[in-house]
């Protein structure tokens, strides 16, 4: 298996931000008359717990975006556009429940402040895993088309 470093990762993630934007984007142009919505257009409750509707449902989506695609097939669209793919580490698929954990822990490769803990975890390990990799026995890997 060859390990995926730092520079697919991201792009991967950028194409599927760039995806899920072209969504959300029109989207919020429908629902709330505007293009990009202001931190004034949303309403807060307690520190960063959002309460617009809208942003905690575009929240939801993006969640099972991530651990559905990854958990069904392996691979989102940005994953799949550069020939990507997540892995148990016996490399068969990792199914719903690792998925949703891994997702889960890029709270914690996020930490102290810009995936820090993420990348730097990613450019160490010999497996090129983060901690959420290394929590759900997944890694990501390239695929032969």
């Amino acid at each position: 298996m060859i390990y995926v470093g730092l520079g697919s990762r991201f792009l991967a993630l950028l194409i599927d931000g760039l995806l899920l934007s072209a969504v959300f984007f029109p989207t919020t142009r429908i629902v709330k008359g505007v293009w990009l919505m202001a931190p004034s257009d949303h309403l807060w409750r307690v520190g960063w717990l959002v309460s617009d509707p809208l942003c905690m449902i575009f929240l939801l989506v993006i969640a099972i975006y991530f651990v559905v695609l990854e958990g069904v097939f392996g691979r989102t669209v940005g994953k799949w556009f550069l020939g990507l793919r997540v892995v148990r580490k016996d490399a068969g698929n990792p199914g719903l429940r690792r998925a949703l954990l891994r997702n889960l822990l890029r709270l914690v490769d996020a930490l102290p402040v810009l995936s820090i803990l993420g990348v730097v975890l990613i450019i160490r390990s010999p497996e090129k895993a983060r901690v959420g990799d290394l929590v759900a026995g997944t890694r990501v890997v390239k695929i032969d088309r």
